[in-house]
């Protein structure tokens, strides 16, 4: 179960990555990701929303530490992580498919997100088993 728990702090570690460095790319430099000419309140916006994403980042990695205790933590962030792929997914039906970044990012809030948090919860699960303690 050790070597499991650590693939799967690795692999949380790593995919935190993307959130994090895109969201504080977003924060840093705006709109110039896509090139296109916004307004300042949008600019904002914009800026907002990549501040939640790089906090996002930053909160899957404080579940890296003791990952198999951190099941409730984990659970709500997934549950925003795919309520946001769901509205990037509504988005898409209403104006069309987006950049290949896009539907990368579709692709991590509704498949490898949920994946993960199932991981995490069977780690938890084990642990709870192995050490007797109260499952999550």
């Amino acid at each position: 179960m050790e070597r499991e728990r650590k693939l799967l702090q690795q692999t949380v570690a790593l995919a935190a990555i993307i959130p994090a460095a895109t969201g504080l790319y977003g924060i840093l430099f705006g709109q110039a990701l896509t090139g296109d000419a916004v307004s300042i309140s949008a600019e904002s916006h914009f800026r907002f929303l990549s501040g939640l994403l790089f906090g996002i980042g930053l909160c899957f990695w404080s579940t890296v530490p003791g990952i198999e205790d951190k099941t409730n933590r984990f659970r709500l962030l997934t549950l925003i992580v795919v309520i946001g792929g769901l509205g990037r997914l509504v988005g898409l039906g209403l104006t069309g498919l987006p950049s290949l970044f896009m539907i990368g990012g579709l692709v991590m809030e509704l498949i490898v997100t949920p994946v993960l948090c199932l991981w995490q919860t069977r780690i938890a699960n084990r642990h709870a088993e192995e050490y007797a303690v109260a499952a999550p």
